[in-house]
């Protein structure tokens, strides 16, 4: 635990990508299984077990911090762990858990239990580990390591490609240990089911360099559907469901699992809710995202659709490196075999020209898609995101000039500053909040931000401020939906910082009738 503490707190205070890496490459090779299998899996939201962390630290704290006293230093720190980890008595009792200890204590634990659990793991640990031991409960690390940047790391480490990594990934379990002696000389792992997740070949934005290399005969365009990519992978009578990042969703969209169940092979789509033949808002799916369960009125009221795009395995035979017009071919044969149900294949769009494309993406808003794709025509599936295959042509994104409303302390390298935003129109002579964000500014600009927010501030609630209604950010955005959790009504989808207007007044800012024009 103390190896992982030692990274963890580097991995903070490291800026750049590239000494990220170097920390978590020397940790691999130097920490033994399955220590580094263990702290993998926390840095990748691996770990096989969700605990009740905040529930027991509040449980486990009151004999030792005041609560008014602890909820002043939260809303300080800006940071639940570190707070528990300096406010902690160093008692130092007994040897320090490895990380492989700290997981097994937690697996064996009941609820009940858990709580006494990390109580005696933090007596044994000084406030660096003790830090480590409660980030690596939460299951959320927040020390600005992607799942990707990890594989990359591991992949450095092992003298392997990061594609490498990804292929074998969701075949295999924490902590890992077939996965790290692979990278270390040994035997390549074999996967459990060739049936799993396999890395997803992404598009890049198409910018107007691109725009002028496209060739009506040379790429195939689609709909770019309002939806939630997604990989079918199905065989031996299941089928699991996963997002573009491989993160199963399976439970969520029974009724989508169902239909495949009797398929064989791995497929690439979008997820959709379609109703009368029509696909829903991004809204109405959005209700059945992240769910462990599913009601009978959600699979009535919110049916899933999938829209076939692609084909990796045609029953057990790999045919990513066929080209897309072949895979295509593959695809349409397949589906019309075994016409699973609630799914269609993506139409091909004829185009003659571009300026016929051009024409077609600038009316794609009234057509309520999200934009066109761009699939080269000889293009093999290759995972991750290679230049020059597959481009995405998303529809502009809409603006509106909001009012800044509140402003919450961020986390992590953010703890120190205001950089949450709830923003607001105007309705009548009041403000009403349609959207929050804390994207879309420089660091620079945080700093004015942040000072802006602690001169104007009328109220405190924790780690939150109310503003005086004097700043106006120019927020772009995707959509606008109806919201039962805004008191406007409505919400955005997606929104973030696109301009900051210091030289406008707040009043002039837009109003909630203009924002309910644009409701999808």
């Amino acid at each position: 635990m103390q190896a992982f503490g030692e990274l963890l707190e580097r991995l903070v205070y490291a800026t750049a990508r590239n000494a990220k890496l170097r920390l978590l490459e020397a940790y691999f090779k130097a920490v033994p299984d399955p220590d580094r299998g263990w702290a993998l899996a926390a840095l990748t939201d691996g770990l096989p077990f969700s605990l009740p962390i905040r529930k027991a630290l509040g449980i486990i704290m009151k004999p030792h911090a005041d609560p008014v006293l602890y909820k002043l230093s939260r809303d300080f720190v800006g940071d639940t762990a570190e707070t528990v980890a300096l406010l902690w008595p160093d008692r130092n009792i007994g040897a320090p858990p490895s990380v492989s200890e700290a997981v097994e204590a937690a697996r064996r634990a009941s609820s009940r239990e858990f709580p006494r659990v990390l109580e005696g793991l933090l007596d044994r640990l000084d406030a660096k580990s003790r830090f480590a031991l409660i980030k690596l409960y939460s299951g959320a690390l927040r020390v600005g390591i992607s799942a990707r940047l990890a594989k990359t790391a591991l992949a450095s480490a092992g003298g392997k490609s990061v594609d490498d990594i990804e292929e074998l990934w969701h075949g295999l379990d924490a902590p890992y240990t077939e996965l790290f002696a692979w990278l270390e000389g040994g035997a390549r792992p074999v996967p459990k089911s060739p049936f799993s997740f396999k890395p997803v070949m992404l598009a890049h934005p198409l910018d107007d360099g691109d725009r002028a290399a496209i060739n009506p005969h040379d790429f195939a365009a689609e709909w770019k559907w309002d939806g939630i990519r997604i990989q079918i992978a199905a065989g031996g009578g299941a089928a699991r469901l996963f997002s573009r990042a491989g993160e199963e969703v399976s439970a969520a969209f029974p009724d989508a699992a169902r239909a495949f169940a009797q398929s064989t092979g791995v497929f690439d789509g979008e997820l959709l809710v379609l109703r009368d033949g029509n696909v829903a808002s991004f809204n109405d799916l959005q209700q059945r995202l992240n769910r462990k369960t599913v009601t009978a009125r959600m699979l009535a009221q919110a049916p899933a659709h999938v829209r076939l795009y692609d084909i990796l395995f045609d029953g057990d035979e790999d045919i990513r490196g066929l080209n897309f017009d072949d895979r295509r071919a593959r695809l349409t044969a397949w589906f019309n075999r075994q016409k699973p149900a609630n799914s269609d294949i993506s139409a091909l769009i004829d185009f003659a020209s571009c300026e016929i494309l051009e024409g077609l993406w600038r009316n794609t808003r009234a057509s309520g898609v999200e934009g066109l794709m761009l699939k080269r025509r000889q293009s093999p599936y290759l995972a991750g995101r290679p230049r020059g295959h597959w481009f995405k042509w998303k529809r502009a994104a809409l603006t509106l000039d909001c009012v800044l409303m509140y402003a919450q302390r961020g986390s992590g390298k953010r703890a120190s500053f205001y950089s949450d935003y709830t923003f607001g129109v105007w309705d009548g002579g009041r403000l009403v909040p349609v959207g929050k964000s804390y994207s879309g500014f420089t660091d620079e600009e945080l700093k004015r931000l942040d000072k802006w927010v602690r001169d104007n501030t009328v109220e405190r609630f924790g780690p939150v401020r109310s503003v005086a209604p004097g700043l106006v950010l120019e927020i772009a955005f995707d959509a606008v939906q109806l919201s039962s959790r805004h008191k406007s009504g409505v919400a955005m989808r997606f929104p973030r910082v696109h301009r900051i207007r210091w030289d406008k007044p707040a009043a002039e800012a837009d109003t909630l009738e203009v924002v309910k024009n644009l409701v999808v």
